[in-house]
């Protein structure tokens, strides 16, 4: 949809560019709230996921609340580098080695005796569920972190309007997609299959602690590179915001660079109180994907194709233009009814684990990657 409506409106080089081309001032205002938001709680999820990942490969050598620390400031310093499109090299890196991480980890499972938290004695074999009966909160929960791996749509306003073909828009979208999905569901099933319900959150601590801190030192790097990028995304969108028209926008003086720093500065403060009050990676993810997620990739689409198509209906209502306004509205309607029930379903998540698990407290110093115990 975001290519057939940046064909149609060439002027749209973001969400926010859209929002205000369908409702005005107000459109593109919630728009670029809801954009910024969306990648702070992303950057926040990344240094989380550092802090994870440190206590993970140091056997919790320090307290969590430094790690989320040092997190912050190593995508606080990362992001500010202005420069950032001569070094996308470190996004290649970075993917490399979260991929090494996964398919290690997915390797382990399949060839261990049992999955790290599973029962020690005896005889095991996976408690995998093809059809389960999951509570109203655990069902929304799981398909609120679902929309999360797939929200990060928006940024695709900016690829295609950088293509120089942009008529290979919709042969790239799926070819990523496609290879996307495909190692999303071919790991989860392999990792559930091995663990059944002992599937550890993250997913890296699941064939145990060696295997943890093996996966974890390739996906430190990548985790860097990933809050360095959340960081510097909405950083940049307020620079450009803040400056625009002026001149210093594209000027080295003091305000410029001021300006700058005090930008990616408090997006890193934002994600960091982020990641320090909501310490429970599960819960964070699917509360991003549950909150900001479906206004990224649900409503405003809905949208598109209704905004592009509605007058068409004045002159013919075929069968096809009646079958897109109904898909168009339950888009809109499904997007509304997951970022309530997710948003509920996934602050109910975080208080049961924290309630679950005493020391997962805002600001704590207690092990997040639980790498004292053996059971991970």
């Amino acid at each position: 949809m975001i290519g057939v409506f940046k064909r149609r409106h060439p002027q749209v080089y973001g969400i926010d560019d859209a929002g205000q081309l369908m409702f005005g001032r107000i459109g593109r205002e919630v728009l670029a709230t809801i954009f910024m938001l969306y990648w702070i709680f992303v950057a926040g999820s990344a240094m989380l996921g550092i802090s994870i990942g440190l206590n993970s490969v140091s056997s919790h050598a320090a307290c969590t609340a430094v790690f989320v620390a040092v997190a912050a400031i190593l995508g606080f310093f990362f992001a500010s580098i202005r420069t950032l499109g001569k070094i996308g090299w470190l996004a290649w890196i970075g993917l490399v080695c979260i991929m090494t991480a996964i398919f290690c980890v997915t390797v382990a499972v399949g060839v261990q005796d049992r999955p790290a938290a599973a029962p020690k004695g005896g005889h095991w074999e996976s408690n995998w569920k093809l059809f389960k009966h999951p509570s109203f909160v655990d069902g929304i929960t799981s398909v609120s972190s679902h929309i999360f791996a797939f929200s990060g749509t928006p940024a695709f306003f900016q690829i295609a309007a950088e293509m120089r073909e942009p008529k290979h828009y919709t042969r790239s979208l799926l070819t990523c997609q496609s290879i996307v999905t495909v190692t999303y569901i071919t790991i989860g099933i392999v990792v559930y299959y091995y663990c059944g319900s002992y599937v550890t959150s993250p997913a890296l601590g699941s064939a145990g602690i060696l295997m943890k801190k093996v996966c974890y030192g390739f996906a430190l790097p990548g985790l860097i590179v990933t809050a360095m990028l959340m960081t510097h995304i909405p950083a940049k969108y307020m620079f450009i915001r803040l400056l625009r028209g002026t001149k210093h926008l594209n000027s080295s003086g003091i305000v410029h660079w001021g300006t700058w720093l005090a930008c990616t500065g408090s997006v890193a403060i934002i994600a960091y109180i982020i990641a320090s009050a909501i310490p429970v990676f599960g819960g964070l993810v699917s509360l991003i994907g549950a909150l900001l997620g479906t206004m990224m990739c649900f409503q405003p689409y809905g949208c598109f194709w209704l905004f592009d198509n509605w007058h068409k209906g004045k002159t013919e209502k075929i069968l096809k233009w009646r079958l897109m306004v109904c898909w168009s509205v339950f888009v809109i309607v499904a997007g509304t009814f997951m970022m309530i029930a997710g948003t509920y379903s996934s602050i109910v998540g975080i208080n049961n684990s924290m309630k679950a698990n005493g020391d997962s407290s805002p600001w704590s110093c207690a092990d997040n990657s639980n790498s004292g115990s053996a059971g991970h």
